[in-house]
Order: structure tokens, then C-alpha cells, then sequence
């Protein structure tokens, strides 16, 4: 029996959620504050968070923007009041409830744990584990170290794993080079591949022929 390793955003759900955080209440809450338009706001918000980099663990990290901003309230209350805004794709309950019988199953995502948290209650109760690159490891994306160390904690080798999700390089090409087999999930059909699915249902039907 063999873990399945699913990438969150853009693979089970959708990005509205966060999209919403990051785009929205952020910058909303930063032209309260500031006194400035929401347009204006936007722009200083990206400008600032370009500045930073996506190299950076803060970046990530909704807390420390509220920080450095200046913004009111507490930013924890966010991730809960947004929750309705979660999306499950259909392709991805389906698919959920027909291996979580058969398999393990983990979450592997590069959202930070107090968004990934509420994501994986809207998702369902399907996982044994959860792991946050940013918030678990300081890690900025998910490398190899990050796909050795899940191994590591779920004790099993790289042959013991399959990881879907729909990054091309962090989720398809650096998980598959650490030796775990690998599948990009391109719902858009502009990728094609050996391992590339346009669908959760398409990954259920070649495990079910494997």
C-alpha cells in the first residue's frame, strides 16, 4: 500500500481563497489604515511584497505583512472568516473518497499552516498527515529536502509515494527526483506528458489500471 501525497491549492481546491486574503483583505485593510484607495493600496501592498521576494519565509506569512503594515486586528480571524470561500473541485471529492479506503493519505502544500489547516477541514477528514513547507520547515518552496523529510517522518522510501499536484517544478519535477513518482495535474490541457493528468479522476482510473 502505498501513500498519496496531494498538493492543496490548485490541486484539491481551488485558489479563490487565498487569492481573496492576499488581493482583497490585505490591501483593503492597509487603505483603511493608510488612507489611501483600494487601487492605490494594491500596488503598494505588491510593490512592497515584489521588494521582499518569494525567496523570503516571510513572504508567505500573512502575520508578518500585517506586521510590518501596520494593520488592524487580529490577522488569525482571517483564514476562518474566509473559509466559505473555499473550493473543492468536484474531480477531487470524487477521488478523495474512493482512494482513502485503498491508500494513506497526506496533504504536501506550500501554504502556510493557519490558511492550510481550515483548507483541510473544508477538504474533508482524508489525511494522516499534513505538512506546511513554510510553516513546518522555513521552507520557501517545496525542494527536495522537503519531499526527503516527509519521507523521513512518514518512514518509508521514495517507492512507497505518489505526489499529485499542479506546479510543474515543485510538484512534478522535484518531487520526482527525489525518487517519488510524480504526476502534474494540468487542468487547463495545455501540458502534455506521460505523467501529466487534466484531472484527479484521470490519476484514480490509471491507479486503478496500474
Amino acid at each position: 500500500m502505498r501513500y498519496i501525497s496531494f498538493d492543496m491549492e490548485g490541486t484539491l481546491i481551488d485558489h479563490g481563497y487565498s487569492e481573496h486574503i492576499w488581493g482583497t483583505d490585505i490591501p483593503r485593510l492597509y487603505a483603511e489604515k493608510h488612507g489611501v484607495d483600494l487601487k492605490d493600496a494594491r500596488k503598494l501592498v505588491f510593490h512592497e511584497m515584489n521588494q521582499l521576494g518569494d525567496q523570503r519565509p516571510e513572504w508567505y506569512d500573512v502575520g508578518y505583512w500585517f506586521r510590518r503594515f501596520d494593520l488592524p486586528g487580529d490577522w488569525l480571524e482571517l483564514p476562518e472568516k474566509r473559509r466559505s470561500l473555499i473550493r473543492v473541485y468536484p474531480d477531487a471529492r470524487i477521488t478523495l473518497d474512493a482512494l482513502a479506503s485503498e491508500h494513506p493519505l497526506v496533504v504536501s502544500s506550500n501554504t502556510i499552516r493557519e490558511l492550510l489547516e481550515v483548507q483541510v477541514e473544508e477538504v474533508g477528514d482524508y489525511f494522516t498527515h499534513v505538512f506546511s513547507a513554510p510553516s513546518d520547515y522555513q521552507s520557501v518552496k517545496k525542494d527536495q529536502s522537503f519531499y526527503r523529510t516527509i519521507l523521513e517522518v512518514l518512514g518509508i522510501e521514495p517507492n512507497e509515494m505518489i505526489h499529485v499536484g499542479d506546479h510543474y517544478t515543485y510538484d512534478y519535477l522535484i518531487a520526482q527526483s527525489t525518487g517519488i513518482e510524480a504526476y502534474h495535474l494540468d487542468r487547463t490541457g495545455k501540458t502534455r506528458g506521460e505523467n501529466t493528468l487534466g484531472s484527479l479522476t484521470e490519476f484514480m482510473e490509471r491507479l486503478k489500471k496500474a
